[in-house]
C-alpha cells in the first residue's frame, strides 16, 4: 500500500517552515482507494514568494484546520503504507517536524519519485516534477498546489512501477510489510486479487518472487496454487508470505511481461526458461519459375533458409499454412499441400493462380503471397499495437520498430502515441529477441488487438 502525497509550506528557515496545504492519495497499486486533501492553517505568515508560486495566502489560511486538528487523519490514511513524493526527503522531513512538535514520533517508509526517476528514466532531461511529467505527455492541473502536485506523482509512480521490470519497487515493499506465517491468511489474500487479466508474483518473507505467471484471471490461478496437491506446490504454498500483481489489460502485454521478468527475477519454482518458446517455422523460397513456395520445417532444420514466422508445432505451422493458402487462393501444389504429379485440385476448376498456369502470371501471384506474409509477420513493420488497458479510458501501446519489437507502455491522450518523442518515454523498453517476436505474432494469428497504427 502507498501514500502518495504533496506539501506546500510557508517557506522559511530550515525546520521552521509550516504546512499549508497536504494531498494525499492512498494507493494499493492498482486504483486509489482514499484520499485527503486540506489547506492547513500554519499560524505563521507565508514567504511573498511562495504566494506567488503557489496562490495560497494568508487570507485564504485563516478558517483553515490547524495541524493538530488534521494529524490523526493523517496518521490514519499513511498507517501501513509506504510515503510516496517527488523529493520524498523533503515532505517526510515537514511530516515528521510538525509531528515532533505535537509530541508523536510520526515514522513511514518512504520512496521518492526523483530517485526512482533518474534509475528508470535516465535519459530525462529534467527531473523537476513539472518538466518530467511534461515530458512524458503526462496531463497536470493546479501545478504547485498539494492535490494538482500528488496526482501528477500519482500518475509518474504508476509509469514507474510499469517500467521497474526488475520489481525492486515492489520487493522492497512487501520486505517491509511482511510478517508471520501465512497459512492461515491464504484465503484472505486471494479474496483481495481480481478476477482480471495481468502477471501475478508470489512473494517469500524476503519479499524476493519465488514464483510468477500470468493469467487471464489473476484471482481463479492463485487459488489454484494454494489448492494445487504435489510436493513441490506444498512448498510454494509454505514459503509464499504474500501474493502482488499487476492488471495488464492486455493478455498480449501480460504474455510479454512474464516473458521479460522470468529472465530477469529467474523465481525458484518456475521451470527454467527455454532459450527458445518455438520448435517449427514456416519458411518460404522460390521455384524454378520463380513463384514463392511456402513450407513448413523444424528449426535449424538442415536445408532451410527463409524462415517467416515460428510455431510450437509442425501441426501449427501446417495449420497456418493451409490457411493462408486458401485465404489468399495460393497454390496448395507450390505448397506442398497436395500431392497430385502434375496439377493441384484447384486447376480444374479454374481457381488456381499459381505453377499450373502462365508464367506472365508470377508477379501477381508472389504479389498475394507477399500479402499473406504481411498478415502475421512483423518483418519490416513500424506499428504501434494498441489493445485494451488496465481502466476504462485507458489504452496499451506496443511498439514495433523494423520489425522489432522495441517496448510497451500506457497512454491515456492520443497526441502520447502521435509524438514519437513522449511515445518512446512512456515505453518500457525491452529486449527484442526471437522469443518476443514468436509471442508477438502467435498471438496475433489467434486473436486481435484493438488497432495497429503504422508510423
Amino acid at each position: 500500500m502507498y501514500a502518495v502525497l504533496d506539501i506546500e509550506t510557508t517557506g522559511g528557515k530550515y525546520n521552521e517552515e509550516g504546512i499549508t496545504e497536504i494531498a494525499i492519495h492512498k494507493y494499493d497499486g492498482h486504483e486509489v482507494v482514499d484520499t485527503f486533501i486540506s489547506l492547513v492553517n500554519p499560524e505563521k505568515d507565508i514567504q511573498p514568494f511562495v504566494v506567488k508560486l503557489t496562490g495560497i495566502n494568508n487570507k485564504m489560511l485563516r478558517t483553515a484546520p490547524k495541524f493538530h486538528e488534521v494529524a490523526k487523519r493523517i496518521v490514519e490514511i499513511t498507517e501501513g503504507s509506504v510515503l510516496i513524493a517527488h523529493n520524498a526527503q523533503f515532505d517526510y522531513r515537514i511530516l515528521r517536524t510538525e509531528f515532533r512538535r505535537l509530541g508523536y514520533n510520526f515514522e513511514r517508509k518512504t520512496l521518492c519519485t526523483v530517485e526512482l526517476s533518474q534509475k528508470l528514466l535516465p535519459d530525462a532531461e529534467s527531473y523537476s516534477l513539472g518538466k518530467l511529467v511534461r515530458s512524458l505527455g503526462i496531463a497536470v492541473s493546479d501545478r504547485h498546489r498539494a492535490n494538482g502536485d500528488a496526482l501528477a506523482t500519482l500518475k509518474l509512480f504508476r509509469l514507474l512501477l510499469s517500467k521497474d521490470l526488475d520489481k525492486s519497487i515492489i520487493k522492497t515493499v512487501v520486505r517491509a510489510e511482511t510478517l508471520g506465517e501465512l497459512s492461515t491468511r491464504q484465503l484472505d489474500i486471494v479474496d483481495e486479487l481480481p478476477s482480471e487479466t495481468g502477471v501475478y508474483y508470489m512473494h517469500n518473507k524476503d519479499g524476493e518472487i519465488i514464483f510468477l505467471g500470468k493469467s487471464n484471471n489473476i484471482k481463479k490461478r492463485v487459488n489454484q496454487h494454494f489448492t494445487k496437491s504435489g510436493d513441490k506446490a506444498r512448498k510454494l504454498q509454505k514459503e509464499t508470505k504474500k501474493v502482488t500483481f499487476e492488471k495488464t489489460g492486455s493478455e498480449l502485454i501480460a504474455l510479454l511481461k512474464e516473458n521479460e521478468e522470468l529472465k530477469r527475477n529467474r523465481p525458484k519454482y518456475n521451470h527454467k526458461v527455454k532459450p527458445k518458446l518455438f520448435s517449427h517455422g514456416l519458411y518460404q523460397t522460390a521455384s524454378e519459375e520463380g513463384y514463392t513456395e511456402f513450407y513448413t520445417a523444424a528449426i535449424n532444420a538442415k536445408g532451410s533458409t527463409g524462415l517467416v514466422t515460428t510455431f510450437t508445432s509442425n501441426a501449427g505451422a501446417k495449420n497456418q499454412l493451409y490457411k493462408i493458402s486458401k485465404d489468399f487462393n495460393l497454390c496448395d501444389k507450390l505448397n506442398g499441400l497436395s500431392d497430385a504429379k502434375s496439377n493441384c485440385s484447384k486447376y480444374k476448376d479454374g481457381d488456381c493462380k499459381g505453377a499450373c498456369i502462365q508464367k506472365e502470371e508470377v508477379d501477381a501471384y508472389n504479389e498475394r503471397a507477399l500479402e499473406a506474409i504481411k498478415t502475421f509477420s512483423l518483418s519490416g513493420k513500424n506499428c504501434i499495437l494498441t489493445d485494451k488497458g488496465r481502466e476504462i479510458g485507458q489504452y496499451s501501446a506496443i511498439l514495433i520498430q523494423n520489425g522489432e519489437f522495441k517496448g510497451m507502455g500506457y497512454y491515456d491522450l492520443n497526441h502520447q502515441i502521435n509524438n514519437i518523442h513522449i511515445l518512446e518515454s512512456i515505453i518500457t523498453p525491452m529486449k527484442s529477441d526471437a522469443n518476443t517476436t514468436h509471442i508477438i505474432e502467435s498471438y496475433l494469428r489467434k486473436r486481435r488487438v484493438k488497432k495497429i497504427i503504422d508510423i
